[in-house]
């Protein structure tokens, strides 16, 4: 890495936290040249992503996550999301950053549950603001927060804020994040963040992760979907991929056909209009039918903007958080692409989704197009 190995080399590992020390991820550190590499294909990327970092790590102890409180090994050592997550001082990410400002696109802090994340994630929201125009997210811990921090944050220069839901129902959370070891989250306080968040924040400004694979039924994800869209809250789609060592570290991963399925339905309800009645589910909840115009879904699928990342807009409307490797290796097929599909990408994506099966004729679109979402993969509307 540059002379901040040597730096590192030479501090205890209780002197390495947050605020003046963050992790980023793998992709971030290749394109602000922490490390060398490259990624497979060449593509535009611009979204750079930190961690808190603390010697204790995150307090909370989620069944599926690789920062779990619970999951063995050192803080320093765990990976989130399957990847590296190196370790930089903040000042130097801060120059650098500066120094890449022509090639960003979004920039997002992620917070963890910490008795520091809050004052430590204000600290650096403004080491960031104050330094480039490059608009910033912030992913965000509701147990640390309240309205008069979320308007903190806000006025500390922050444009958009995110919640990690990842369980769409409320039995699906509590036996994954609240009735655990180490656990304690709780479903409500979660919620009221999300409330308070698009209250200071405004339309279009909040967002929701939610898990593909947790053990919720499609019906759940598409009712999350529907709930958020009424309230123009965006809801970020992730797809489950074991941590190993994590408590589900040893189930499968979401099988891609049912990715695909959800993508779909997902970008039909929030995108293009089609009501929630259109989309049929077997008894056990998982999608079965779309009856919906299927020159409409051959549309979609040319468009290829449905298996894009969602993710939070640069300030121009192109893709801006693209969380490249986020839900795949190196050496895998993308999940979500980090760039527009084309090719045998697309045909990869239709024999997965096997629409025969899957579409039936029905009527279009009626939800009105000023209460549909914005395009949640970042880029210009059509």
């Amino acid at each position: 890495m540059s002379a901040t190995t040597v730096d590192l080399a030479g501090l205890a590992a209780t002197d390495r936290h947050s605020p003046d020390w963050v992790r980023i991820s793998y992709a971030s550190a290749l394109a602000l040249r922490f490390q060398s590499g490259r990624f497979t294909r060449p593509f535009a990327f611009g979204g750079i992503n930190l961690l808190l970092s603390y010697d204790r790590g995150c307090l909370s102890d989620c069944g599926y996550c690789g920062l779990a409180r619970n999951r063995p090994g050192d803080y320093e050592e765990k990976s989130f999301i399957r990847v590296e997550w190196p370790l930089v001082e903040t000042d130097e990410l801060v120059r650098r950053l500066v120094r890449h400002e022509d090639k960003l696109a979004r920039l997002c802090i992620s917070m963890v549950t910490h008795g520091r994340a809050y004052p430590d994630t204000l600290d650096i929201a403004r080491r960031i603001t104050t330094s480039v125009a490059t608009p910033l997210s912030l992913l965000v811990a509701p147990p640390t927060l309240n309205e008069a921090r979320l308007q903190a944050f806000r006025d500390a220069g922050a444009d958009m804020i995110g919640i990690g839901l990842d369980a769409v129902t409320e039995d699906l959370f509590r036996s994954l994040r609240s009735d655990v070891p180490k656990g304690g989250l709780k479903w409500s306080q979660y919620w009221r963040i999300v409330d308070a968040a698009r209250a200071i924040f405004g339309p279009w400004k909040v967002n929701c992760h939610t898990l593909v694979g947790l053990g919720e039924s499609d019906a759940d994800l598409m009712a999350i979907f529907a709930r958020l869209l009424d309230r123009q809250i965006f809801s970020y789609l992730f797809c489950f991929n074991p941590e190993p060592d994590s408590r589900m570290g040893d189930l499968p991963k979401t099988p891609l056909e049912r990715w695909r399925r959800v993508q779909l339905a997902k970008f039909l309800l929030e995108e293009r209009g089609i009501a929630p009645e259109q989309f049929e589910y077997d008894d056990d909840g998982a999608l079965v039918r779309i009856n919906a115009p299927r020159e409409l879904i051959d549309s979609v699928l040319a468009d290829g903007h449905a298996f894009m990342t969602n993710g939070c807009p640069s300030s121009g409307g192109e893709p801006g958080c693209t969380r490249p490797m986020g839900s795949w290796r190196p050496t895998e097929a993308p999940r979500d692409f980090p760039w527009r599909p084309v090719g045998a990408e697309l045909d990869g994506i239709r024999r997965a989704l096997d629409l025969d099966g899957l579409v039936r004729p029905g009527p279009g679109p009626s939800r009105p197009p000023e209460l549909c979402a914005p395009p949640a993969a970042g880029r210009v509307s059509d």
